[in-house]
């Protein structure tokens, strides 16, 4: 493919016919806005992660000699994402690609091993983490469960292999890397004793966690709850009229309060759960919105993970208390 023009010019577009206009255009575009992630000039380290909270776990420990691009944004469900082509082109300026792995990225596992092959530093983060810890679910047809972050003591292990890949990087601030990790495992050790009280708060007979999908496995069996998810593990495989009717006969024997949406999946999965319970005589409320595969908003506390976790307890401990 002939590179593009670095300047734009109508001169240049009107010697083309309309189909090579329309192809100029985005390539034009895709050449004139690409470029570093934003460290390249001040010497930090340019690291691109896939969701947030890879993100936010390496702009912990990097502190300020890195710059931190995550690619998937409040929303967006990494099961389903296609990388665009700024995306690839934002890949390639990086110094570091941090991803999960256990195909929480699914559509995008090629671009990631042509990176690693390339010798570009492209970490699996989830990868790292013994096998005997991972929950491999029957519907998983033999493969695991990348949700790691719903266990915090789970999520200790991912920051530990990105302090040792940033130490591996950058020796000369080795040392620094380790005292903020340190810091920061600290904070979730915290965050691991705050949502075993808040959860102790509901009683047993209401520990039933129903969301879109099964985001929430690990979290289920760090904490002591029960999780169903409509749509099992990944959101790839779309739930049928049966799925919905067998979770609504559920809510209905267990006499269940509160159900609960999530951030990066369609809310009408778990409304149409809702209308099925309804039409039983039960109602069930919609407690409140989860963040399951994204955090919230830059800015805000959901847009970090501590925050992130500590709103979803919050949500779920308030609903079923009742």
């Amino acid at each position: 493919m002939r590179t593009p023009p670095a300047r734009c010019t109508r001169k240049t577009l009107l010697r083309y016919g309309l189909s090579a206009l329309l192809l100029l255009g985005s390539l034009s575009f895709y050449g004139c806005n690409s470029g570093a992630t934003g460290g390249e000039a001040d010497g930090k380290i340019d690291i691109v992660a896939t969701v947030g909270m890879i993100g936010d776990a390496a702009k912990n420990i990097g502190g300020e000699y890195v710059e931190v691009t995550s690619l998937m944004g409040p929303g967006v469900d990494p099961h389903l994402y296609k990388a665009t082509a700024g995306d690839v082109q934002t890949l390639n300026n990086a110094e570091m690609i941090l991803y999960g792995g256990l195909e929480l990225e699914g559509r995008m596992t090629e671009i990631f091993e042509k990176m690693a092959r390339s010798g570009k530093p492209t970490v699996a983060v989830g990868e790292a983490i013994p096998k005997e810890l991972l929950r491999q679910p029957p519907e998983f047809k033999g493969r695991y469960d990348p949700h790691l972050w719903f266990d915090v003591t789970l999520w200790k292990q991912v920051v530990a292999t990105i302090r040792e890949e940033l130490a591996r990087h950058d020796p000369a601030h080795a040392q620094e890397y380790r005292q903020n990790a340190a810091a920061y495992l600290k904070q979730l050790d915290d965050l691991h004793q705050y949502v075993q009280a808040e959860i102790n708060k509901i009683p047993e007979s209401r520990r039933v966690l129903i969301t879109a999908h099964d985001a929430f496995g690990y979290f289920g069996k760090q904490y002591g709850m029960e999780v169903k998810g409509l749509q099992g593990t990944s959101t790839a495989t779309e739930a049928g009229a049966k799925d919905v009717q067998a979770l609504a006969d559920l809510i209905v024997k267990r006499k269940i309060p509160a159900i609960f949406v999530e951030s990066s999946v369609p809310q009408a999965t778990i409304e149409a759960v809702q209308a099925a319970v309804k039409s039983q005589g039960w109602d069930v409320k919609i407690g409140g919105q989860l963040y399951s595969d994204a955090m919230g908003p830059d800015g805000t506390p959901e847009g970090t993970y501590i925050g992130m976790f500590r709103h979803n307890v919050d949500t779920i401990s308030k609903a079923l208390r009742g």
